[in-house]
């Protein structure tokens, strides 16, 4: 049995996703739940969030190159003559495991973009060109079983590439994290098709290899949702400008992600549904829990919440428990 794998993703950058996986993640772990986190964005934002400086270079400069304690280590041998490492994991928690993201992953796009045509070739070839395509997957799961985890997230870039292409066709459940503005809005239109056109192009390649040599993911991509970032408040609400995007997402979100043909709805993010949450900026609580290395909703006087930070500070942790929660019940997680 396989563990399921929860993609946070969306082809725009800037809308707080790094943030998020790293605050759901955390909130997870509270909820006693073991979570695998996958850094799989070259950009490594997500480790360095995790991870200290000191850590960051005994990882990435002093330790030998051929040791698997990054995502890409684990992968390369795929590249050459070997096959998949156990890759070394940080423990963040007794319930949470990262596995570093590591800024040479770019190298892996090529081999993957090869393999994923040969996936649709015949015989001996078909088994590097699978074990290559989805290379994080497997390794993911290895981590999980070995932690005994009950989810794995994955964060990934803001593109449309071969990478992320392999990530999501192994994704059980997506959410899209959005900004309350006209770029998220027109990135929904992009998004939606893509989606659609690589779940359809999995399944063809999952009936192409009839008898697997070894488990490969089914391809759900089913889209659990969206957050909208709030970038600007007054009085608790959004400001006009945001506030005029914001209330067109609910029927994007249905025309292009999930392909719906229905009337529109004309609903608000905060009465849709779909909406899994609108979460604020917190604009003032962000570099102080950077500092400090932990999520916004633990951060204590001691590190400086005082004062309004310090309401900001449970009004945190009441909005990511509220929200992580919603995401349990939408992956139907007792």
């Amino acid at each position: 049995m396989t563990v399921p794998v929860l993609t946070f993703f969306n082809n725009k950058g800037g809308v707080g996703k790094t943030s998020l996986v790293y605050h759901v993640a955390w909130m997870l772990s509270e909820m006693r739940k073991r979570v695998v986190v996958v850094d799989l964005d070259p950009q490594t934002n997500l480790t360095t969030a995790f991870l200290d400086e000191n850590r960051l270079a005994e990882i990435w400069l002093h330790d030998c190159k051929e040791k698997p304690n990054t995502i890409y280590r684990a992968v390369r041998p795929l590249t050459r003559v070997g096959d998949l490492l156990n890759p070394k994991t940080e423990s963040i928690n007794h319930n949470l495991w990262l596995i570093p993201g590591d800024v040479a992953l770019s190298e892996f796009e090529e081999p993957l973009a090869e393999c994923w045509i040969k996936t649709m070739g015949s015989g001996d070839e078909l088994y590097r060109s699978f074990r290559i395509v989805t290379a994080f997957w497997q390794v993911a799961q290895k981590v999980a079983e070995f932690q005994n985890a009950d989810l794995i997230i994955a964060d990934i870039g803001p593109n449309l590439g071969a990478l992320n292409r392999s990530v999501l066709v192994a994704s059980d459940y997506i959410i899209i994290p959005l900004a309350a503005d006209i770029y998220s809005l027109q990135g929904l239109t992009n998004l939606g098709p893509t989606l659609t056109r690589w779940k359809q192009d999995w399944k063809k390649r999952v009936e192409n290899w009839q008898n697997p040599s070894f488990d490969i993911p089914n391809g759900n991509m089913r889209p659990i949702g969206y957050i909208c970032q709030q970038h600007a408040v007054r009085n608790n609400k959004p400001v006009q400008a945001y506030d005029k995007w914001l209330n067109k997402i609910p029927d994007e979100y249905r025309n292009s992600i999930l392909r719906s043909k229905d009337q529109p709805t004309h609903l608000k993010p905060d009465k849709d549904p779909l909406c899994l949450a609108t979460i604020k900026h917190y604009r003032s609580l962000v570099p102080m829990a950077q500092e400090q290395r932990k999520p916004i909703f633990h951060l204590t006087t001691a590190d400086g919440a005082i004062g309004s930070h310090y309401n900001a500070v449970q009004a945190a942790y009441a909005d990511f428990e509220k929200l992580t929660k919603k995401i349990l019940k939408k992956i139907q997680f007792s």
